[in-house]
């Protein structure tokens, strides 16, 4: 095996735009569910506007990349209102049908022929990136040092996901440290005690509703910016993984999303080159490299029931402030 390889790629992972798009995603599930309470399974669906809502206003309209990232945060917040207006009363487990089904929804629309001259529909969209990689002020050539060495195009995406994931971060943290965050928690808690005092409980769980799906909506854009955007990504998995990366780091945490992430991907590269490699040695009985290399799923599966089991808060969570059983 090559581990000199192996131990790059896994580096690599640290600075992907995947990574990065992940941190997004599961900064805003933190918003809905580690400080509002709100179980929403359908994080995909909020992604998949975003990167459609970007590619498409590029394409079909021709606006500049910039405006096209806005209509995709736009969308998404249309979406989270239509989602919540007769959801948000739901509780637990019933808000999770409803998002998760939501979220398939969303992704039968953006793969249905129907739409093909707008959405592409199983191709997908690409060639939207002229105008994003025309603002790209970093001359040409290669730079960076050991595992991280990209070109303008690889820095420029890379340069774009950190801003927008460092302004994510900001938002949230100040909005968690002030009166509305700590009524946030305080639904949370007890929602009917949080009523009692004369809160609108329903405009605060709609806000975060909001405020998460535009942030995951941007998770989904930084996804886009590199490659094309494809229905297959926005599938219930990616929502799994999504999750597994939040509760991994903290889930009422601002700071946890991030290392979740960075820490799922990391994992995810390392197993994806290490077991087929392991499976070409013959180590894993008998185990073809496509098998193995599937075995890494199953791997994350067991690992998100650990995490549940045996440490819901996360490692940066506060373990009286969150957990799965009150």
């Amino acid at each position: 095996m090559d581990w000199l390889q192996i131990l790059s790629n896994t580096a690599s992972s640290i600075l992907s735009p995947a990574t990065i798009a992940y941190a997004l995603a599961a900064l805003g599930l933190a918003v809905h569910f580690g400080y509002a309470g709100l179980i929403n399974m359908g994080i995909a669906g909020f992604m998949a506007i975003g990167a459609y809502g970007y590619a498409i206003s590029i394409l079909t309209f021709g606006f500049p990349w910039w405006a096209g990232a806005l209509v995709g945060l736009a969308g998404a917040a249309v979406f989270a209102l239509i989602l919540g207006i007769p959801t948000l009363r739901l509780r637990g487990d019933y808000l999770a049908i409803v998002t998760i089904a939501a979220a398939e929804v969303v992704r039968l629309l953006f793969l249905t022929t129907a739409f093909d001259d707008v959405t592409g529909s199983a191709d997908g969209l690409s060639g939207y990136h002229a105008s994003f990689r025309a603002s790209n002020p970093i001359p040409p050539g290669e730079y960076g040092f050991g595992p991280w060495v990209y070109n303008e195009t690889q820095w420029w995406v890379r340069i774009m996901g950190l801003i927008t994931l460092g302004i994510a971060v900001l938002v949230v943290w100040m909005l968690t440290r002030s009166p509305w965050g700590r009524t946030l928690k305080g639904i949370r808690e007890d929602e009917d005690a949080v009523r009692s005092l004369g809160k609108n409980v329903f405009s605060y769980k709609m806000q975060a509703l909001v405020l998460g799906g535009v942030l995951a909506a941007a998770g989904g854009v930084v996804y886009a910016l590199p490659s094309a955007v494809n229905p297959g990504v926005y599938v219930t998995s990616l929502t799994f993984f999504v999750w597994t990366a939040l509760l991994l780091g903290g889930a009422a945490t601002v700071f946890g999303p991030i290392l979740g992430s960075i820490i799922f991907w990391v994992l995810q590269t390392f197993l994806s080159n290490i077991l087929p490699a392991m499976a070409q040695a013959g180590w894993l009985f008998g185990l073809s490299s496509t098998q193995a290399g599937t075995l890494r799923f199953i791997l994350v599966g067991v690992a998100l029931m650990l995490l549940v089991i045996f440490m819901p808060q996360g490692l940066l969570g506060n373990k009286k402030e969150l957990t799965f059983v009150k």
